[in-house]
């Protein structure tokens, strides 16, 4: 039955398991990705310079906060488009696993830039709080706030859909952050709305709430891009191939399985323990298909390495035996 339910799956969804045919999923995926980058950037510069020029007329610097973090936000395209090229060169033989990592790269610098714009924010709310100035034009403050909240909005689902369905953690993250740079824009509504009725701390104040609210921001950023580094994946993802290759006829059990993301692709290396009567014709071909079945049950895996461990004879020598002096202790759990 699961492997007629697996024919069934490959007439519905075919697809190739040479080198080239997984290549170029990968590449349609990049390019996926890179348009999605320069559209949302587009809607974003445009939003920027609209929020930049009431900024100019009005002074408020609740407004200024939020025109510098979504500047910033639209300038973190250019680091994930660049990673995104990178990411579609092939494997050399220095750089055996592709360049994938560069993803990981624009992750700390987008980073860096949610940082500096946290920084900056705060500088200028300080300012003003020490240095208050009278705001006008409180009716074009409101109207750039609702620009800055539907066009982060807009940016945040295409980002999002996009991200979600290649499989890029960093441009999903990317999409998050873009969404709460337009809840920090409705918060400028406050800020206009409190100058409206006389306060005039108003403004400074929120800019200071919305410093805070880039730091949160920046706190799940860092935590993405920190398990990113550390090669951190789902554990969902990890149960999913465990049952996928023990599932497979002939594997007697799943003895290690280590998983990795580069970029936006997953790769995986498993060791599988299989009869070890088997010719060995018969033992790569059990192998080829616990291959096979990790990639139509984990998304995204674009490739894994199976090693194929026979199950041990009480009545002759472990295959591992000149190994055991240079096995490190530690295993995956």
């Amino acid at each position: 039955m699961p492997r007629f339910r697996h024919r069934i799956a490959h007439v519905i969804t075919p697809h190739g398991h040479e080198a080239s045919d997984k290549v170029d999923p990968a590449m349609e995926a990049s390019a996926e990705g890179m348009r999605t980058l320069w559209i949302s950037l587009a809607v974003l510069g445009v939003t920027t310079v609209l929020q930049a020029m009431v900024v100019a007329l009005s002074g408020s610097v609740a407004l200024l906060g939020d025109t510098i973090h979504n500047g910033a936000d639209a300038l973190t395209a250019v680091p994930l488009g660049v990673a995104f090229l990178l990411g579609r060169r092939a494997a050399t033989r220095r750089f055996t696993y592709g360049f994938g990592r560069a993803e990981d790269l624009a992750g700390i610098v987008i980073v860096l830039t949610i940082t500096a714009s946290a920084a900056l924010a705060a500088y200028t709310a300080i300012d003003r709080l020490l240095n208050p100035r009278e705001i006008t034009h409180l009716p074009a403050v409101a109207a750039a706030a609702l620009i800055g909240f539907i066009g982060n909005e807009w940016v945040a689902r295409y980002r999002i859909r996009t991200g979600r369905r290649i499989g890029s953690a960093a441009l999903v993250a990317d999409g998050l952050h873009a969404r709460t740079d337009g809840f920090t824009s409705l918060a400028v509504l406050f800020g206009a709305g409190g100058a409206a009725l006389g306060w005039g701390l108003a403004d400074p104040v929120v800019g200071l709430l919305i410093t805070i609210a880039i730091l949160m921001v920046l706190g799940g950023a860092a935590k993405e891009v920190f398990r990113r580094l550390m090669d951190s994946v789902d554990p969902a993802l990890v149960d999913a191939a465990e049952s996928a290759l023990r599932a497979v006829p002939g594997v007697v059990e799943v003895g290690e399985l280590r998983m990795r993301w580069i970029g936006h692709q997953l790769r995986a290396e498993a060791a599988v323990v299989i009869d070890g009567g088997l010719e060995l014709f018969s033992a790569h071909q059990v192998a080829v298909e616990a291959e096979h079945a990790l990639l139509h049950a984990v998304p995204r895996l674009t490739g894994a390495l199976i090693h194929p461990d026979p199950t041990p004879r009480t009545d002759g020598p472990d295959p591992h035996a000149t190994l055991a002096h240079h096995r490190h202790p530690a295993r995956a759990t």
